[in-house]
């Protein structure tokens, strides 16, 4: 909700957190814009009738909507903040940046709701978008990720989620509105359970059994809790909406985590992800990369309901094709890397990660 008095109706961004989600990230096909756009006004009514049969269910989906796309779709001036996923290279590790139009973040309790209305979904844009990303994920044991730890522990609740997510004053046009940012991550597991437990801990910066983050004193500066963690200058913590989930597939032999952040500006993402990737000071990265790599990137503005179910004009398109907009990038010069130990294999390339994790 915005901060005036006027009342609007946001996504199901603040949805509880489930045991289930599907991620799609698709690209819209050269003409497919209208169809798009009545799947977009739709989608509240396919999600309805697909839950309608089980209310304990919690079936919710989110759209996102791509930078590229949104001069596509609409003739309504941009979100303020709205751009694409900004690159990162770092000295020892990279943050890519892949291609994506439209996000459809489903959730559910049950994966087969979270199927249908992702059959449903696909089913209205077959003949417009080509499907560039798909992810199922699950809640594994008690809410942890595949490296065995505790994930999402920091979301804020209550009014604090929405004041942390959902956008005010600061852009009215598109009050009530998010930013997400999501990124796929591929685990070497190997390399990981080969890590004696207090060195897992030291990575992450929380106690694995009980999900106690590490005292200042012994927590190294570059685990992950420290490089993700942003204070303002007065002592506040800058947070995000997370519903990170697990995912993989043995036959593949990929297992990972599907990064997903919301937040009221993209800039506190960003800034979690520069730290990790660059490093707070330069080269001093978030540990963790040494057995996780980020394969895709993409970044999505999340309109209201209210923009949904009434959409702005098609914009005219004469002119727009082939002016696809480039990822924005930020790179810094090669540094030594930190001395921390290498990962025992001494390589984090894919297909080296599909290897270790199905000997």
């Amino acid at each position: 909700m915005a901060e005036s008095d006027q009342v609007v109706i946001s996504q199901a961004v603040l949805s509880p957190l489930t045991r289930t989600a599907i991620f799609l990230v698709v690209e819209i096909d050269d003409g497919g814009e209208a169809v798009v756009r009545e799947l977009l006004t739709d989608l509240p009514a396919l999600q309805r009738a697909v839950g309608f049969g089980a209310p304990d269910g919690d079936l919710s989906v989110v759209a996102g909507i791509g930078s590229a796309a949104w001069d596509r779709l609409f003739s309504r001036p941009r979100p303020a903040e709205l751009h694409p996923f900004r690159e990162l290279t770092g000295a020892v590790h990279h943050a890519v940046s892949t291609p994506g139009d439209l996000l459809f973040h489903i959730r559910a309790q049950h994966m087969d709701l979270c199927f249908a209305l992702a059959t449903q979904i696909m089913d209205r844009l077959a003949s417009a978008v080509s499907v560039r990303d798909e992810v199922y994920g699950f809640k594994y044991y008690d809410v942890r990720d595949l490296l065995g730890f505790v994930d999402g522990t920091e979301n804020p609740i209550g009014p604090a989620a929405g004041a942390a997510v959902l956008i005010g004053d600061e852009d009215p046009d598109f009050a009530g509105g998010s930013y997400v940012i999501v990124q796929k991550y591929l685990h070497d597991l190997r390399a990981w359970n080969a890590l004696a437990v207090e060195e897992q801990e030291k990575v992450i910066g929380r106690t694995k059994q009980t999900n106690i983050e590490l005292d200042d004193a012994v927590k190294p500066a570059d685990s992950h809790v420290a490089l993700t963690t942003i204070t303002d200058p007065d002592g506040t913590e800058r947070q995000i909406l997370r519903d990170n989930m697990p995912f993989g597939s043995v036959g593949r032999g990929e297992f990972g985590t599907y990064f997903i952040g919301y937040a009221r500006t993209p800039a506190v993402i960003e800034e979690m992800l520069e730290r990790m990737f660059i490093g707070d000071p330069p080269g001093n990265h978030d540990r963790i990369l040494d057995f996780s790599v980020a394969v895709t990137g993409t970044a999505f503005f999340v309109p209201t309901a209210d923009f949904l179910d009434d959409l702005p004009d098609l914009p005219d398109l004469t002119g727009l094709a082939g002016l696809a907009e480039p990822p924005d990038r930020l790179e810094v010069a090669p540094a030594p890397a930190p001395d921390t130990p290498s990962p025992p294999d001494g390589s984090l390339g894919i297909g080296d990660l599909k290897r270790s994790i199905t000997r």
